[in-house]
């Protein structure tokens, strides 16, 4: 029985971490892309075709 509890612990902190991990990357992702975006509507006027 002790070893279901250990089995359940380790398989919780695991998806903690991956969830930490996930969020982090995502938030990175979405500033990244905020500041892209706002640096080719700055330069807009730059663009000719």
């Amino acid at each position: 029985m002790e070893k279901i509890y250990k089995t359940m612990r380790n398989t919780g902190a695991a998806s903690i971490a991956v969830g930490i991990v996930i969020a982090t990357v995502g938030l990175t992702t979405g500033i990244i892309a905020i500041i892209s975006g706002a640096l080719l509507l700055k330069r807009k006027s730059e663009i000719t075709f």
